[in-house]
């Protein structure tokens, strides 16, 4: 068991990702149905319900949002999260690239490989905050 952990042990991070988005989307799920609920709650009542209230069903149910803190900034500052994203797979890249230059744990070629793919999501990035950092805010 101690030789399969040692081996596959970078599964743990796709696996997280993966339990992380899933758990955001049933979170996701829980705010819609609750704001629809409450609305429904308005509309027995004969009252129309708040804009502000309205506006949280604009957001498509699954939008994480795991990139930005919240809907309120990323209407205010847009590509806020594609710079997060630039940074963030920037220095991974740099760290996987120390990993293949070092040669640690033997792998050099796979961190070579990595540092590639991270790399080119930095720059997918950076395209993408360039691009959205000339609009106005949305919605």
């Amino acid at each position: 068991m101690e030789d399969l952990f040692r081996s596959y042990w970078w599964l743990m991070f796709p696996l997280a990702w993966f339990v992380f988005g899933g758990f955001s989307s049933f979170l996701n799920y829980r705010r819609q149905k609750d704001t629809l609920k409450l609305i429904q709650t308005y509309a027995e009542r004969g009252q129309e319900p708040p804009a502000a209230l309205l506006r949280v069903l604009e957001r498509p149910i699954d939008d994480s949002g795991m990139w930005e803190s919240s809907s309120d900034e990323r209407r205010g500052r847009p590509g806020d999260g594609s710079w997060f994203s630039v940074v963030l797979f920037g220095v991974m890249a740099g760290g996987f690239a120390y990993a293949s230059w070092a040669d640690i744990y033997g792998a050099g070629d796979a961190f070579l490989i990595v540092s590639f793919v991270l790399g080119a999501l930095c720059l997918a990035s950076l395209v993408s905050a360039l691009r959205s950092g000339g609009r106005g805010p949305r919605g």
